[in-house]
């Protein structure tokens, strides 16, 4: 019962996303047929939210709700990053779904969705089994 609170806002946010229509197989294929610019701008308004939050965390020194400080780790780059975004985006393309809106589509009835989540959990885990023999 303690995580309720993100069952109700993670049930928000998929409300949200159902009706802002960001988990539209037709506006995620519109997107990459560069039909619209509905998705870019949905993506571009996350970013700057994103990087607007991380620097007022890192300005005003916030905390989380315990009191632990905000860390923010430098991650190093390495060339396996470009072939898993290329992966990724054409798994995007072709399924019309990123793992994130994968629970509001299948939640708003999209059953068909079930075989991206059962993809995903697959490709997750033949990355963690190939992980230390994959080119750094």
């Amino acid at each position: 019962m303690k995580n309720i609170k993100y069952l109700i806002v993670g049930t928000i946010f998929g409300i949200v996303f159902v009706k802002a229509e960001v988990i539209s197989w037709f506006r995620i294929q519109e997107m990459f047929g560069l039909q619209s610019f509905f998705m870019y701008g949905v993506i571009g308004t996350a970013v700057l939210v994103g990087m607007l939050s991380v620097w007022l965390i890192k300005r005003f020194n916030v905390k989380t709700f315990s009191g632990a400080p905000i860390t923010f780790e430098d991650k190093k780059f390495n060339k396996g990053q470009i072939y898993g975004g290329l992966i990724f985006g054409v798994g995007w393309a072709i399924t019309g779904a990123c793992p994130g809106p994968l629970f509001a589509q299948i939640g708003s009835g999209f059953f068909v969705v079930i075989l991206t989540f059962l993809s995903a959990l697959a490709g997750t885990w033949v990355y963690g089994y190939f992980r230390e023999k994959l080119p750094h």
